[in-house]
């Protein structure tokens, strides 16, 4: 909420929870057995999010990463250890955006924007999301579209920004003839990016119709989508430590506003192995092009029964490309390294002496070791490239019945959910070399005479190297599940929630191996290609899941609940789609071929199935002056995977796979205060000791076996404490609202080893509303008011179990975005 009448509204506990259970009627936030944080539309669009991961920043419990940009960010709940949306779904009006928002490379906030299509967010963590969705271990996140009303109704929206952001947003509804209503909006925009690559960065939009019918005894709801949006994928930047132990960007790089990214890194033509041509492009950057048919049907077929079923179609054609900076180093450390390792290469040229790096769009441009662009830095770069369509089916039938046993009263709900996912999947890259300044250039590697003549180039316009990754597979996936759950209420106080989930995964396809080719230039002498062998796999998985909790209720202002959940993840298509492809890297001819058969004799095992445990108790108490809910969790996660080399007494070293677990124990806080009409205060903290347990191997070296044991470090990424304080204040009778959101993120690790610490950070945003009539309000807001440095992520390329930066003084992380403002006039009727 914004605060605004705050005082004159029913409790917080009294607003209705639709996000976690299945069962039939109303159910408020004070009935629910879990933790759930709502989102409601003021507060929502006082926020301002420009991204998912952004609108999620007040759900304790949650770490987000959304300094890479509007979409590919990063969310980890409740001390699961992994990335992106792999322990939480998204989900639009009950039903998944995606089966999986996990599948490799194509994360769930992808295929979602936000505007003002969508009136407010629900948020569960953790509880019972296991059980009724899929994929969803550690929560659902639900962005609720609004609901045509018996009168016409609109809105529209322009905003503007510091960084060329023009964007409009509109939603407009109305009744139609035969209790039909009719539902449109959608939003376009455009921008340089707050780090400006040189070129458009963000550049597209989305349009939605809403069809939907009232009867008396239900609701149809036909909505259709389509989205063509291009985003920016912001990745890591050249920082350094200074002399006072400050973390700040190299000289010559702008650590708020830069990127690597810019107009010489932004178009190639790649030449692959097979003699095509991989045309990659960097201004598409995440290109979605998705068609989207959401169909949901609810009856109430009377005597306590109700069917409701929900079916979504989506064909989505994704591009990703990004331009990556792999490593940092100095020019002249760099130039060693390369003159010993292409030492027989410089003695077959006549005269060579050394030697340099040189720009490949300026001739003549010798880059200075000493000290160009302030700091003598270069880098190896990925212009990495993807094209991955992907056609889903989903569908969600329930059964429910509210009836009564011995005056108890008990909500009960059968499901089936049933998903089958396509996907083809496509990936070309090409190293380069780079300077370290804002827009990195291009760099040639040359060999050189005594005097500095550039007798040879083994570069080919700034490339080192085309086909360093590479990639050619297909695949199909069928998921079936079959759910109950039981709401019973004992009595008026105690209410009891159970709930089981069996799910099983069919997938089956092929990955073409990948093998090398020699294109006769230095640039082309290893670009890795199709071999013209394939891997297939066909292959299945299951699992049983539950939940139980309870809800006491001590009154119509305060309640107690606790929850134990089993829960899984199983495989997805993203487990197999590229399995095996480097199975054969560094084979030929009759040992290669043998390659591909003993790898295809494994290649149908079953990839494995993520488990883990999740506890929580709650306290919740609301009333027209404060709220506060607070839950202690506990999460026990059992599949962080390692290598352990077992040496018999030759030395000689077998490989085994091991798998360890992690545990944590958290405190989530939400707090509200609204001691005056004209102040409030709200407040999300999450503390946690997220650490591995178990976590010791042994690693094969050039020295020998070399004891790892990570039992009781921290988990990568996730913070101790993590704290949201949001003051404001209304004045002129309410039209006019100022406040500033304060976020404090504690110190984290970037590598299992915890060798690299990401110092905590702080970051201001502060918003208004201006209400110049009943129709008309102005919106401004400042994001990341300080110009905090804080980094987010560390160079997940340089290792995440020992990071190759441990030690290093120059390295490669990714910061908040710098201050932007931005202006919004709404219109609505």
């Amino acid at each position: 909420m914004d605060g605004t009448d705050r005082r004159a509204d029913a409790t917080e506990l009294d607003s209705i929870v639709v996000t976690g259970r299945a069962g039939t009627g109303i159910r408020t936030k004070a009935e629910t057995s879990y933790s759930v944080t709502n989102i409601e539309e003021e507060a929502l669009r006082l926020q301002a999010p420009t991204s998912v991961t952004e609108s999620l920043k007040s759900v304790p419990g949650f770490w987000v990463e959304a300094s890479g940009g509007e979409a590919s960010g990063n969310v980890r709940a409740r001390g699961i250890p992994v990335d992106g949306f792999g322990s939480v779904n998204i989900l639009e009006d009950g039903v998944p955006v995606v089966h999986d928002p996990s599948l490799g490379y194509l994360n769930g906030d992808q295929a979602f924007r936000l505007d003002e299509t969508i009136e407010r967010i629900e948020v569960v963590r953790g509880g019972p999301s296991s059980v009724i969705y899929p994929n969803a271990p550690a929560g659902a996140i639900n962005y609720i579209p609004r609901r045509v009303g018996d009168e016409d109704e609109g809105i529209a929206k322009v905003t503007v920004g510091d960084y060329g952001l023009q964007r409009i947003d509109f939603w407009y509804g109305t009744p139609l003839a035969g209790d039909w209503k009719l539902g449109l909006g959608g939003f376009h925009r455009q921008d340089d990016g707050i780090r400006d690559p040189g070129y458009t960065a963000n550049d597209g939009g989305q349009f939605r119709v809403n069809l939907a019918r009232e009867f008396e005894r239900g609701r149809l709801s036909i909505d259709a989508k389509h989205m063509d949006d291009k985003v920016m994928l912001y990745l890591g930047i050249p920082m350094q430590t200074d002399e006072n132990g400050d973390i700040r960007a190299v000289p010559g790089f702008d650590g708020h506003y830069g990127t690597v990214a810019g107009p010489e890194t932004r178009r190639l033509a790649m030449p692959m192995g097979d003699g095509g041509v991989w045309d990659y492009d960097n201004a598409k950057g995440t290109h979605v092009r998705r068609d989207q048919l959401t169909v949901k049907f609810d009856y109430d077929l009377g005597a306590g029964w109700q069917v409701s079923d929900a079916l979504g179609l989506t064909h989505t054609r994704t591009t990703r490309n990004g331009v990556f900076a792999l490593n940092l180093q100095s020019a002249s450390s760099f130039l060693e390294d390369q003159a010993e390792d292409l030492a027989s290469q410089l003695a077959q040229v006549p005269g060579a002496a050394g030697l340099q790096l040189s720009y490949a769009n300026a001739p003549g441009g010798v880059f200075d070791v000493a000290g160009q662009n302030g700091n003598g830095l270069m880098m190896v770069g990925g212009l990495r490239g993807l094209e991955m369509p992907v056609k889903e089916l989903v569908n969600d039938l329930r059964l429910s019945r509210d009836f009564d046993v011995g005056g108890q009263n008990h909500n009960l709900t059968l499901g089936y959910y049933y998903a089958n996912t396509n996907e083809d999947f496509d990936r070309y890259s090409s190293n380069v070399l780079l300077d370290a300044q804002d827009n990195a250039r291009l760099l040639n590697l040359d060999v050189v005479d005594a005097d500095g003549n550039v007798l040879a180039t083994l570069t080919e316009d700034g490339v080192s190297r085309h086909g360093y990754e590479w990639g050619n597979a297909s695949g199909e996936s069928t998921t079936h599940a079959l759910y109950l759950a039981d709401e019973w209420q004992v009595n008026d106080a105690l209410r009891i929630d159970a709930g089981v989930r069996w799910e099983e995964i069919t997938a089956e396809g092929w990955t073409e191996v990948r093998t090398t080719e020699d294109g006769g230039t230095p640039a082309t002498a290893a670009m890795l290609t199709g071999s013209g062998r394939f891997l297939h796999y066909d292959t299945s998985s299951d699992k049983v899941g539950w939940t139980l909790g309870a809800n006491y209720q001590f009154g119509r202002n305060s309640g107690l609940f606790g929850r134990w959940t089993s829960a899984f993840r199983l495989p997805s298509l993203g487990s197999y789609v590229t399995r095996g492809d480097n199975a054969c890297d560094g084979r030929t001819g009759a040992e290669f071929d043998q390659c591909v058969a003993e790898r295809q004799a494994t290649n149908n095992d079953a990839a494995i199935t993520q488990t883990m445990d999740l506890a929580e108790i709650g306290y919740k108490y609301s009333d027209a002056l404060f709220s506060l809910f607070a839950t202690g969790f506990y999460t026990k996660y059992d599949n962080v995977g390692f290598s352990n080399y077992v040496f018999d007494n030759n030395g000689v070293s077998i490989r085994q796979q091991g798998y360890a677990s992690t545990r944590t124990y958290g405190l989530e806080l939400e707090g509200m205060w609204y001691p005056a009409d004209w102040f409030d205060l709200q407040l999300t903290a999450t503390l946690q000791n997220p650490e591995y347990q178990d976590l010791k191997y042994t690693e094969d070296s050039d020295d020998g076996p070399v004891l790892r044991d990570f039992v009781g470090n921290r988990l990568i990424r996730v913070p101790e404490t993590s704290l949201r304080l949001v003051p404001g204040v209304n004045l002129l009778d309410g039209r006019l609202r100022l406040q500033v959101a304060w976020e404090y993120q504690g110190d984290r690790y970037v590598d299992t080893a915890n060798s690299v610490k990401l110092p905590a950070y702080d970051v201001f945003n502060a918003s208004a509303r201006f209400e110049m009539t009943p129709e008309f309000t102005l919106y401004g807001y400042v994001d990341n008011l300080g110009n905090s440095l804080g980094l987010t992520e560390g160079n997940p390329r340089a290792g995440e179990l020992q990071s190759g930066d441990a030690g290093a003084n120059s390295f490669i992380a990714r910061p908040l975005l710098g201050r932007a403002f931005r202006l919004a006039l709404m219109y609505r009727f």
